[in-house]
């Protein structure tokens, strides 16, 4: 039944596309030149409606040529000038190969006036029409508007930092310090984002960020955004986009923004084939990427591997917890290994059935597979009344595969200039199987297994997507958009404890805690409706609102071993409005206000207890409901003299924040076939807390003697949480200021020579119960390229002068402490390299293509703010996130 009424509600928020103006294109009076995001704002002629021509059988026509490129300016607006009143009286617009036609044109004299964004206006020639007049102009050359290029975009060579309309733009194809690493590496440096050695993204200080990946979701992002990050190769990263102010058109998920990462791809015509890898102590990568391209079809076949190896840790917890008896002192130490083998496989097709109408398809595979070991985990627990500690020993080796399959098709038809229909579907399953084993040692030798303790969890999340996008141009200043979308999503994690006694027995059910598996499905409708309105004084403001009804049924297969999870539907209205003025001089000023909300991410939900580490077990709450956050920020940018600086102030507050709740739990850490129960830290999560925060974002970018190009940035906010707990003993809050920075240089030199640095570091993070130390990291890289950037060599160096870092957090509450440090022996160093076959030639400019965004899920490594990550994978203590 819920499925009924979601397709009904998708279709009557689509049906009410025809009753919206068409706007006028080739041969009328209307049409934008380009996407709304992407325009200036520059006012244009404005056709008289009150004034119209008196029809001739006159003739006018020519083709508008870039005047530096020589190349086609595609979509111009010729406007026709009465000679006498100096007013637009007719006009049309360039086609695709720069060609306009004006027809029935009554006797007169008149003056053309072409005009279209990143160009000067132009004027011609008084023309004079006469009955039968069929007259061809010929070439016309329109010449760039530098002055207009660098209000809107960083200007020097190769720029790092660009800010369009709505958001800002790191172009990651000019680092070359990243090849060879991930994505990860690659977000390090964009402005307001931070990302933390286990590579989890934040915003602004929050992690409540959607992913999307060429504008597009997939369910391996939500579950693990550090994870989906390690998958995709730093050498196939063309832009990071930051989306701080969504709007309307966007799903209303992510509390802090939208990160888009948009990786290479072509759309040029011939065949190539890139082969790019690289070696180091740390890691290997081998990735190739061909595509070809001819006529009206092309396509695309990608592969990457990528191998971890080496990596190694280190951590320890001196943790305390309050008991009926007194307060017991735990002491916990281990080193870590780690291993981990990442592959990305796509297929790429796309069809220009015809010069308005085009069809995209695509397929992507992306596993991951990733072995962890804890070696010696050590725990010393000091009772009350105890003289002498309790020693547990035990080897856990941690198991975490996942399988992801995206599949996507587009059809859109384009009826005139920014007049477009799109329809798109979308299908995204994630398998993950998430074990652990633990090998537990004999407390007086140390080496004989007296027992064996296993927890098995499969896990799927699954996404079906439908969605329809129109939009069309009210004159020449305003648009409308408007769609609707419905997402179909499952999900479930199927768990189980085993136990053996000793090292050769067959593992049994473990009685104290009972197998379950969780069926969670998610139905989403939402509509939306978005108004762009430019101003001849050089506002442009974007407003609109997105509705979404979300339908929710969960349960159980052991209802006794667990309730039912009775959660209720519910709908949010969602608004959003930006306001942009064009200072002039290279200046703009932002205004923006948005409202988002947050979904819970599967590993919030999954009930399944990890206790890979006894002593810091955590667990998910499948009753969770969603965040809301109201957003507002106040932003400037300048351009003086080549150097770009941009200021933003900004607020935000978060109800129903979902929090990592810490407390203690009486749990047998000990010979499972043998228990000794005792205190423990517990880690949940619950829909109990609130986030206020308020900060300013700046940076800048330099190009100093158009070869060398200096940027960076720092970030200041100030962060409060409360969990808004009236039992004292639970009871937590916490604040205070957090400052981040990134400083990145590169040069270019003769002969294909590249230098390049980087450094950053995370201030001190504030944290529901505790703090978290600061981090910095670094890196340095040098290329060299060959026969014409066919061929490239380059040696990157990260992390070199402290091996290791090292890294601490506090927990603290009534009832429990808890000081963690972290060891990471991450200093590397790698040689890549990069080869091209093939060869490629420019063809008409492709049509934009539309792209689903299924940006609606709180995805992390446990909580945002809350919690230390220590340890590795598996549990290495209190903060790891549940496992799924």
């Amino acid at each position: 039944m819920k499925t009924l009424l979601l397709v009904l509600y998708i279709a009557s928020a689509t049906a009410a596309l025809a009753q919206v103006p068409a706007g006028a294109g080739p041969g009328s009076s209307g049409g934008f030149g380009r996407p709304a995001d992407e325009r200036t704002q520059r006012p244009t002629a404005t056709i008289s409606e009150s004034d119209p021509l008196p029809r001739g059988n006159g003739k006018i026509a020519g083709l508008l040529m870039d005047s530096t490129t020589s190349k086609p300016v595609e979509f111009a607006t010729i406007a026709v000038l009465s000679a006498q009143t100096n007013k637009p009286v007719d006009g049309t617009t360039t086609d695709e190969k720069g060609r306009f036609t004006l027809t029935k044109l009554a006797p007169g004299q008149y003056r053309l006036q072409y005009s279209f964004i990143g160009y000067r206006d132009k004027r011609s020639a008084l023309i004079t029409v006469e009955r039968g007049t069929d007259l061809n102009l010929g070439i016309i050359n329109l010449a760039p508007d530098i002055r207009t290029l660098s209000e809107v975009n960083v200007v020097g060579q190769a720029a790092m930092i660009e800010e369009k309309v709505d958001r800002l733009v790191y172009n990651a194809d000019k680092d070359i310090t990243a090849k060879g690493g991930d994505a990860s590496d690659v977000m390090r440096k964009v402005p307001m984002l931070s990302v933390d050695l286990d590579g989890n993204v934040s915003l602004r200080g929050s992690s409540n960020v959607t992913v999307l990946i060429n504008n597009k979701p997939s369910t391996i992002v939500a579950s693990s955004v550090a994870d989906a990050l390690k998958q995709i190769p730093a050498d196939m990263i063309k832009t990071v986009e930051v989306i701080t102010s969504p709007s309307a058109k966007y799903d209303a998920e992510g509390s802090a923004g939208i990160i888009n990462i948009v990786t290479k791809k072509t759309t040029l015509q011939g065949a190539t084939l890139n082969v790019d890898g690289g070696v180091g102590n740390r890691g290997a990568l081998l990735g190739l990427n061909g595509n070809y391209r001819t006529g009206k079809m092309g396509f695309s076949l990608s592969g990457f591997g990528r191998a971890e190896y080496n990596v190694r840790g280190a951590f320890s917890n001196d943790q305390t917890t309050a008991s009926p008896n007194g307060t017991i002192r735990t002491l916990q130490s281990a080193s870590t290994q780690n291993q981990r083998i990442f592959g990305n496989y796509q297929l790429g097709w796309d069809y220009d059935i015809n010069k308005n109408t085009s069809l995209t398809a695509s397929v992507r595979y992306g596993a991951r597979n990733g072995l962890t070991s804890q070696n010696n985990l050590l725990t010393q627990t000091f009772l009350p009344n105890g003289f002498f500690p309790i020693n547990n020993l035990r080897n856990v080796d941690t198991k975490d595969l996942s399988g992801t399959v995206d599949a996507n098709v587009t059809y859109t038809r384009t009826y005139k200039p920014q007049q477009e229909l799109s329809i798109l579907a979308l299908y995204s399953r994630n398998n993950r199987t998430n074990n652990f084993v633990a090998d537990i040692l004999s407390g007086t030798d140390f080496q004989t297994i007296t027992a064996r303790q296993r927890n098995d969890n499969q896990s799927y999340n699954q996404e079906s997507t439908l969605q329809l996008d129109y939009q069309v141009p009210v004159g020449k200043n305003q648009l409308f958009e408007l769609g609707g979308k419905g997402i179909f999503r499952q999900v479930n994690s199927d768990f189980q404890y085993l136990i053996a006694d000793g090292p050769d027995a067959p593992y049994e059910t473990d009685n104290s805690r009972r197998a379950n598996t969780l069926f969670y499905d998610q139905q989403i409708a939402a509509s939306y409706l978005s108004y762009t309105l430019t101003t001849k004084s050089k506002f442009t403001i974007k407003a609109g609102a997105r509705y979404e009804y979300t339908f929710i049924g969960a349960r159980f297969s052991n209802e006794q071993g667990a309730p039912a999870a009775s959660i209720p539907d519910y709908g949010n209205l969602v608004p959003s409005i930006n306001i942009s003025k064009n200072l002039g001089g290279g200046k703009i000023i932002k205004l923006a206000y948005n409202r988002r909300i947050q979904r819970p991410g599967i590993q919030f939900l999954n009930p399944n207890v990890n206790t890979a580490n006894p002593t810091n077990i955590t667990t998910g709450n499948p009753y969770l409901s969603p965040e809301l956050t109201d957003n507002i920020e106040l932003g400037t940018s300048a351009n003086i003299k080549g150097i770009y600086l941009n200021a933003t102030v900004f607020a935000r507050r978060t109800n129903n924040e979902i929090t990592a709740v810490r407390d203690t739990s009486t749990q047998n850490f000990g010979d499972p076939t043998n228990p000794v129960f005792q205190q423990v830290i517990r880690t949940g999560y619950q829909n109990v807390g609130r986030q206020d925060a308020f900060g300013l974002n700046l940076f800048g970018n330099a190009t100093l003697f158009s070869k060398w190009q200096l940027g960076g940035g720092v970030d200041v906010f100030h962060v409060s949480l409360t969990n808004n707990n009236s039992n004292p003993i639970y009871a937590a809050s916490n604040s205070g200021w957090i400052v981040s920075g990134r400083l990145m240089t590169s040069l270019t030199l003769k002969g294909g020579w590249g230098l390049q640095a980087f450094g950053g570091m995370r201030g001190r993070q504030v944290q529901l119960q505790g703090y978290q130390s600061t981090m910095y990291f670094y890196s340095m890289g040098v290329r060299k390229d060959f026969n014409q950037k066919k061929a490239s060599l380059g040696l990157a160096a990260e992390n070199f002068l402290n091996h290791p870092f090292v890294q601490t957090s506090e927990l603290r509450s009534p009832i429990l402490t808890q000081n963690s440090t972290n060891s990471f022996y991450n200093a590397g160093v790698r040689l890549t390299f990069s080869y091209k076959i093939g060869k490629m030639s420019f063809d008409a400019p492709q049509k934009r293509r539309r792209s689903i965004d299924n940006d609606d899920i709180k995805s992390g490594e446990g909580g945002g703010n809350d919690g230390p990550q220590q340890g590795a994978a598996g549990g290495g203590g209190g903060g790891g996130r549940p496992k799924n």
